[in-house]
């Protein structure tokens, strides 16, 4: 084994679904940075642009291609791209996600007055916006004869936390579907082909921005109890996780399946006493 290279991404093509949110930005630049070609996937076309331009420019390989990750003929369309683009295919993050205000129950709200929409959308985005990409753009990967996806959850599959049932289930749905995807893939497969997770802790995104920061930046009680939970004071930033995804998507982690790697700092080790 090549130790000196252990970590490379040099000439994988890895896809990059939620390529145009917060968490995109530091996933897509650490890929690039380990020599990987890039290929994004969101719905802001103009960022998607941007982040695809910014990579090129600094001699990286990227591209940009709009989809909704619960469009069956959107990601089939997207992988035809990839492949015209780059002829292969050897990673996938599954990084779309998040929450969304109609999935929120607040505490005023009676719980059993739940919007079952909101939550049915928030529940979809999460599970099926990562079951459908590793459908279409896994086949290639197996096909191929090996590769790495990568599953984002969070540590809310984990913890009861309050308001966020939706995004919880969709998150635990998730870890499920990554330990069953690992065993199946690897039985029909071998070992070439491998799905793991990687668990965040809190992050300042733009779907839970408004739950932890007041407008003026400050945080709110919600905010103020996540850091509380968090031995080391503090929420995370996005580039503290592009460690976990460069092991998990490069030949450094070849023999890991079916795992999650916690990045929360500590989150759920504490009691909280």
């Amino acid at each position: 084994m090549d130790y000196n290279n252990l970590f490379s991404l040099k000439d994988k093509v890895i896809v990059v679904t939620g390529g145009t949110g917060i968490l995109g930005k530091a996933f897509i630049e650490g890929i690039a940075a380990f020599g990987g070609k890039v290929a994004i996937i969101g719905r802001n076309e103009a960022e998607g642009n941007k982040r695809a331009d910014e990579i090129n420019k600094h001699g990286g390989s990227a591209i940009f291609v709009k989809g909704n990750v619960l469009d069956v003929k959107d990601m089939e369309h997207v992988r035809d791209a990839v492949l015209e683009k780059f002829g292969r295919i050897d990673g996938l993050l599954n990084g779309a996600g998040g929450n969304m205000p109609q999935g929120v129950i607040q505490p005023d709200q009676d719980v059993f007055d739940m919007n079952l929409e909101g939550l049915q959308q928030v529940l979809d985005l999460n599970l099926m916006g990562t079951i459908i990409p590793t459908k279409i753009f896994g086949s290639v990967i197996a096909k191929q004869g090996g590769g790495s996806i990568v599953n984002i959850s969070s540590v809310s599959s984990k913890e009861s936390i309050t308001k966020v049932l939706g995004y919880s289930l969709g998150k635990a749905g998730v870890d499920c579907f990554t330990r069953w995807m690992a065993v199946e893939v690897a039985k029909r497969h071998g070992d070439k082909v491998r799905v793991n997770g990687i668990m965040p802790g809190f992050f300042l995104t733009e779907q839970n921005r408004t739950l932890l920061t007041n407008p003026d930046g400050s945080l709110t009680e919600r905010g103020n109890l996540v850091i509380k939970k968090s031995p080391g004071g503090r929420m995370g930033k996005p580039e503290e996780l592009v460690g976990a995804l460069i092991y998990l998507l490069s030949d450094a982690s070849v023999f890991v399946n079916g795992t999650d790697i916690y990045v929360d700092g500590g989150l759920v080790a504490f009691s909280g006493i």
